[in-house]
């Protein structure tokens, strides 16, 4: 039986923006629901430039399921340009105790 602790788990931030058409076509209501299948902490928000930005935390494994998503899947009607990804890295506990919409 494996030892699952925060350890061999390896919890993990990731900050993200995508960019395309990805604001009035429900993409941020879609992460949220996507985030809290997966059990993901953190935010999304549209920002004046077009683009949806947010915070991921969790499993970094998870975190990449989730990455994958916001590059190629999305909403239904989103057309994705592409997904930059920074501030990726270990932590030790998250700092958001759900997955929020933030306006």
């Amino acid at each position: 039986m494996a030892n699952v602790n925060k350890k061999t788990t390896g919890l993990a931030t990731a900050d993200f923006e995508v960019f395309g058409k990805v604001q009035g076509v429900y993409f941020r209501k879609h992460t949220q629901k996507k985030a809290v299948e997966l059990g993901l902490k953190g935010w999304v928000m549209n920002t004046a430039q077009g683009t949806v930005i947010g915070q991921l935390q969790g499993p970094k494994n998870v975190i990449d399921i989730m990455k994958t998503w916001l590059q190629k899947t999305g909403s239904p009607k989103c057309i994705i340009e592409k997904a930059a990804f920074r501030n990726e890295g270990p932590i030790t506990t998250p700092a958001f105790r759900t997955f929020e919409i933030r306006r």
